[in-house]
């Protein structure tokens, strides 16, 4: 049988306790605030103290088994948040959404510590949930979905987007106990990802760090390298039967074009926006206008085989100042 685990649960007064309190004692009667079903409480040697549920079978808030290191990401960003003097929630119950969330800052920010997979159809739900509600959420991702050389499709669902910094990711790094960002992501027409990264200790102040995507002041630039011979890439694509590049073929047929006669000027920039088929769930402004700006940028530059990589709101100026 599961044992949903959890933080936080109602005394037999009924008031909201948390597990890492150092005062709770085990004899005493504890009962979820989602389901009102009983919890007990656990000290273990692997995990952080935490409720159990005696039995899972009537809680639709806690239906699975959390890790280590999710309880303890969790319990780390809770007690940094408190020592910084924020209004802060564990695992709030949001009993108009059906969910939980994993910290719940002030009165409309949810943290949600992500360490495991889940379907991009259950992330999209949640994410949708919170921003109807009203609310703002922040994924921040354990390490089995860190970003590496190439975006998943459920990566691309985590992206978030501000002019200052571009798309960027959030990660958490349980053994070196630091919030890590990844940022001014772009991708090549291959699927390669380039990024920048920055990170912070977990004891330092939570809201300050969030808030970089939108208070940068640093322009912050970094060089690629362009692909050499590109045609000759595509045709292996093309003979493994890549399907993006079956479809890319197959629209260039369409406008009297044949991908395998272009040269290496024809794909440059090379390395652009990050694409999503469905569109980017946590990002809700468009972005049509920076990518666009982002391409004529490049366009009206001479052709190199190095590209320098900036923010969005360097190619808007540049643009706007130069070009019009």
């Amino acid at each position: 049988m599961k044992e949903g685990v959890v933080l936080i649960a109602r005394n037999q007064e009924g008031n909201l306790v948390s597990a890492l309190e150092t005062s709770l004692q085990r004899k005493e009667s504890y009962s979820c605030p989602g389901c009102q079903g009983v919890v007990l409480l656990r000290h273990g040697q692997v995990m952080c103290p935490h409720f159990a549920h005696k039995s899972l079978q009537d809680c639709q808030f806690f239906s699975e088994n959390e890790s280590a290191q999710h309880l303890s990401l969790k319990a780390a960003l809770y007690k940094s948040l408190v020592n910084h003097g924020e209004k802060v929630s564990i695992e709030k119950v949001l009993s108009e959404m059906g969910q939980i969330a994993d910290l719940f800052v002030g009165d409309s920010l949810a943290l949600e510590v992500q360490c495991s997979r889940l379907s991009q159809q259950r992330l999209r739900e949640r994410t949708r949930a919170y921003h109807q509600a009203g609310y703002e959420v922040r994924w921040l991702l354990g390490e089995e979905l860190w970003l590496n050389g190439r975006l998943t499709d459920l990566q691309r669902d985590f992206l978030c987007f501000t002019a200052k910094i571009g798309f960027h990711l959030w990660e958490l790094d349980w053994k070196r106990e630091e919030i890590r960002l990844k940022y001014l992501i772009y991708e090549d027409i291959f699927g390669k990802v380039y990024y920048l990264t920055k990170a912070w200790s977990l004891t330092e102040n939570l809201m300050t760090v969030l808030r970089f995507p939108y208070q940068a002041e640093q322009v912050e630039t970094y060089q690629v390298t362009q692909r050499k011979k590109v045609s000759h890439v595509i045709q292996r694509e093309l003979i493994g039967k890549n399907p993006r590049w079956m479809r890319r073929q197959e629209k260039a047929y369409l406008k009297g074009m044949n991908l395998l006669c272009l040269s290496d000027q024809d794909f440059f920039p090379q390395v652009r926006f990050p694409e999503s088929k469905q569109g980017f769930v946590q990002i809700r402004q468009s972005l049509e206008g920076f990518e666009k700006l982002f391409m004529q940028y490049y366009r009206k530059r001479h052709f190199s085989y190095r590209q320098t990589l900036y923010p969005p709101t360097f190619y808007a100026k540049i643009v706007k100042n130069r070009y019009n």
